[in-house]
């Protein structure tokens, strides 16, 4: 691993432990270059995967872009870094257990959209009104309605389920 600060190649392990949950690997390094002092994150990648845009092109997925557009989607939420960084692990282990090694950009945005409407509805509109291409208002109308029903009907399942 090389040192971010002065590019030496000697770096040394200072300390490894898991991460919540077992995710990752979190090490502590130090370059006796330098002295910098940095922390690196290890994960298991079951395959490389191949993000399909709609365009044909193929590009290599990274998971720091996925993040970076949850990351937007939920800026000024009240939701914790812990539960956006589960989300996007979440996200990542349905395409890698997908078992393809080429996946539709679609349907990433499809499992971005599903797993922010469970965290916050305003992310999901949000980021709705991109993947869709939102061009009026009525768009966010009908994304609006979408919640509201389905708002009514977890309440009505929800008196429903009390009355017992």
């Amino acid at each position: 691993m090389r040192c971010p600060y002065c590019s030496g190649e000697n770096t040394q392990v200072k300390d490894s432990r898991p991460t919540e949950e077992n995710a990752s690997i979190r090490r502590r390094r130090v370059c006796p270059d330098c002295g910098g002092r940095f922390t690196t994150f290890e994960r298991v990648q079951l395959r490389e995967l191949v993000v399909v845009k709609r365009s044909g092109r193929k590009v290599a997925f990274e998971r720091d872009k996925l993040l970076k557009s949850v990351d937007v989607a939920l800026r000024k939420r009240p939701i914790d870094g812990d539960r956006i960084e589960r989300m996007v692990s979440g996200i990542v282990r349905q395409l890698e257990s997908s078992g393809e090694s080429e996946i539709q950009s679609s349907i990433i945005g499809e499992y971005v959209m599903e797993a922010l409407r469970g965290v916050d509805p305003v992310a999901y509109v949000r980021f709705a009104s991109v993947y869709r291409d939102f061009r009026e208002a009525a768009d966010f109308q009908e994304v609006l309605g979408e919640i509201a029903r389905e708002d009514e009907g977890n309440a009505v399942a929800a008196s429903a389920g009390n009355k017992r």
